[in-house]
């Protein structure tokens, strides 16, 4: 009498096959989650450019309505520091006249915000504006333009030279310093007098980044 064969796995061969799937399994777990943390990376990148492109698109419509020198009567209308600049620029509303208002850019605790104080059309009011932007007592509400600021680096353009600024830039002090030079008998060399900044450059330092985000603005309509 023949015995029936029986086929199948053997216990080593079961564990072997268990063994090579967990393998494969583990490969594509490790692909997948590389896939997944660049793609984060690219979304957080993407997303940080774009918030610094409407950040700069601000930055840049401020400065091209930059009050015009001959309305504010030699007044501080930018300055220039560590992490911050505060501007004076004109506020063009429909069917109404033009007013004053300041802006202050700032880093706060890695966070880009800009503040802008209500628009006037009274110089006395506007040198109340003035110093409380300056010395971050104005309590206007400030707007979050961009998280994950390291640092802001505010450079001017005056007499042909890239300059970090730090003290205040007057309406009319070229012009009283041509004419005092006028005063004198030799002409006064270009590159003594003092000119007012007709362009800035704002660098911000993004947290993970080792190169900066660098824009330049002309100063005033072109």
């Amino acid at each position: 009498m023949s015995r029936k064969l029986q086929y199948g796995f053997t216990l080593v061969e079961l564990l072997v096959a268990i063994s090579i799937l967990a393998i494969v399994a583990v490969l594509g777990w490790r692909g997948l989650d590389g896939i997944i943390r660049a793609r984060v990376a690219l979304t957080n990148q993407m997303e940080t450019t774009r918030g610094m492109q409407l950040a700069f698109a601000q930055m840049q419509s401020d400065c091209e309505h930059i009050a015009g020198r001959d309305v504010l009567d030699r007044r501080p209308y930018l300055l220039t520091g560590t992490d911050r600049f505060t501007m004076v620029r004109e506020v063009f509303n429909e069917n109404q006249p033009s007013r004053l208002q300041v802006v202050a850019y700032r880093i706060v605790n890695g966070t880009l915000v800009r503040r802008e104080s209500p628009g006037v059309r009274d110089l006395v009011q506007l040198d109340g504006l003035w110093q409380a932007a300056v010395s971050d007592t104005d309590t206007s509400g400030a707007v979050a333009l961009q998280n994950g600021v390291a640092g802001m680096q505010v450079m001017t353009w005056e007499n042909r030279a890239w300059r970090q600024s730090t003290s205040a830039a007057t309406a009319g002090s070229a012009a009283a310093a041509a004419a005092a030079g006028g005063n004198n008998q030799a002409q006064p060399d270009p590159n003594t007098v003092p000119l007012p900044p007709t362009g800035m450059q704002v660098a911000l330092q993004v947290q993970g980044q080792q190169v900066p985000m660098t824009k330049s603005f002309l100063l005033g309509e072109p």
